[in-house]
């Protein structure tokens, strides 16, 4: 094997090789077979996976889980026909048979198949704990222990608790008919704790969560057990006193951090490279071209230190980056995986991710944010007559063919005067994604990225992601509540 630099992650390259008898041989064979009914490219994705999930729910342990899994799924594409076979049974027989499975898409004259991989050099963008994590489970007990407590003692007026805690450390190991060959050991670890806060007939809700690619020595601070547990119950008593949001057209203000998953929703999946590729989004066609205020410039950066998103190498064996997708208004480009990247002569934006070795790779998103901008925070808000200031977000809906989203405020405000009063409650944001970015008149330079706990989910497959932004004020909108 070709080496281009030493990696960081050298100690972990050969645990396939070493627990499961892969060699450099095998993979060639392997590959060999996927290619000979034709075919333009081949890969062979491997991956195990030990995981741990617990939770507590009314102090008691409802659930513990600890378990390993592993296989290989093989791809081979012709034109933009996908063949693809998988197998939980890494002995050569079951990989050579996924191989010819696979290859059943493809006709034609057999290509060659490399003769050699070239490594590709991996970041370090996260620590790999040696010998993975720990089996002990009291440490992990402790930590959503303390959130139930510290929840509790908040408010009387809480009368319910659940919080859980998962850790996985997955490791790959990809090699690709082009020579790709690439490697990583993944950690990622979460902590979420949900609260129901009641008085009289009226019953509230409250959330919280962070997490990101490292151990338990992550959970202090703004992600500490306590820190985010009095987060989810300042959420659910505010709501107690909130009244009902208004409804109609005004003036709305994005608070920094996890409002980012609106531009997630609403902007990031109509910029991944398949949807444009088959003219199904709301972006196609329109790089170059205005998309949003000149104040807007959003991008989406896998190489992000201990970002829950963030990725030494992507599902396809590429480099992760930084990819430019709108600046100063203008959109610049999307983002791509080899197969989309070969079929529209782009460049391969390192995007290609999947759930698991069961599922087929694709673009996606990774850290997606808007960057800052040079107005106070405060400022904004004084900016404001009348409209939303909106800090959190539950769910959404998004139609990417045309930027359509709606989305539920878990935390919002309404400015009078220029100032923050009451908070509200049932508020919905309306809006065209596209369109909206255009309304987007200032924005703030206290950018922040979420405490770690995004899952983006697209076509049945869900994976990690990071989002943020910094204030920002959008001249219009369209809210939806009962109020007035």
């Amino acid at each position: 094997m070709n080496q281009a630099a030493p990696s960081p992650n050298a100690g972990h390259k050969r645990y396939f090789f070493q627990k499961f008898a892969i060699t450099e041989r095998l993979l060639e064979r392997c590959l060999g077979e996927a290619l000979d009914r034709g075919g333009d490219y081949a890969d062979l994705y491997f991956e195990s996976v030990t995981a741990t999930a617990l939770g507590v729910d009314e102090q008691i342990v409802k659930s513990a889980s600890q378990g390993t899994s592993a296989g290989c799924g093989i791809r081979v594409l012709s034109g933009e026909r996908t063949g693809y076979a998988y197998t939980d049974n890494l002995s050569p027989e079951r990989l050579l048979h996924a191989a010819r499975t696979a290859a059943l898409i493809a006709s034609g004259p057999a290509k060659q198949t490399v003769q050699g991989f070239v490594e590709t050099p991996g970041a370090d963008l996260y620590p790999v704990p040696l010998g993975g994590f720990s089996l002990d489970l009291a440490d992990r007990l402790e930590l959503i222990l303390r959130m139930d407590r510290a929840a509790r003692a908040f408010s009387p007026a809480i009368v319910q608790v659940r919080a859980s805690y998962s850790e996985e450390l997955r490791r790959i190991l990809i090699a690709a008919s082009d020579g790709a060959f690439a490697s990583d050991t993944q950690p990622l670890c979460r902590l979420g704790v949900f609260v129901i806060a009641k008085q009289g007939a009226l019953t509230t809700r409250g959330s919280a969560g962070g997490g990101g690619r490292a151990g338990l020595e992550q959970f202090t601070g703004s992600k500490s057990p306590e820190t985010l547990a009095q987060e989810a119950a300042r959420g659910a008593i505010l709501q107690l006193g909130a009244v009902p949001a208004p409804a109609g057209e005004m003036e709305v203000v994005l608070g920094p951090g996890w409002p980012g998953i609106l531009l997630h929703e609403a902007v990031g999946h109509g910029l991944e490279a398949d949807f444009n590729r088959k003219g199904t989004s709301a972006f196609t066609g329109l790089i170059g071209q205005s998309v949003a205020s000149s104040k807007v410039t959003v991008v989406d950066n896998g190489t992000i230190a201990g970002r829950r998103g963030s990725l030494n190498v992507d599902d396809e064996g590429s480099s992760t980056q930084e990819t430019v997708l709108i600046e100063n208004g203008v959109l610049r480009g999307y983002l791509t995986d080899k197969l989309s990247a070969r079929l529209t002569g782009a460049t391969n934006t390192g995007s290609g991710r999947r759930e698991s070795y069961q599922s087929i790779p694709m673009p996606r998103m990774t850290n997606t944010y808007m960057l800052a901008g040079d107005d106070d925070p405060a400022d904004i808000l004084r900016s404001v007559k009348r409209g939303l200031y909106a800090v959190n977000f539950g769910g959404g809906q998004v139609d990417i063919t045309n930027g359509k989203f709606v989305f539920s405020a878990s935390e919002a405000y309404l400015i009078e005067d220029g100032k923050i009063t009451a908070p509200v409650r049932d508020a919905t944001l309306i809006g065209n994604g596209p369109e909206a970015l255009k309304y987007v008149s200032m924005v703030g330079h206290d950018l922040k990225m979420d405490e770690g706990i995004g899952t983006c989910g697209k076509d049945g497959q869900s994976v990690p992601v990071g989002v943020g932004m910094p204030t920002i004020k959008l001249d219009k909108m369209t809210v939806g509540g009962t109020g007035r």
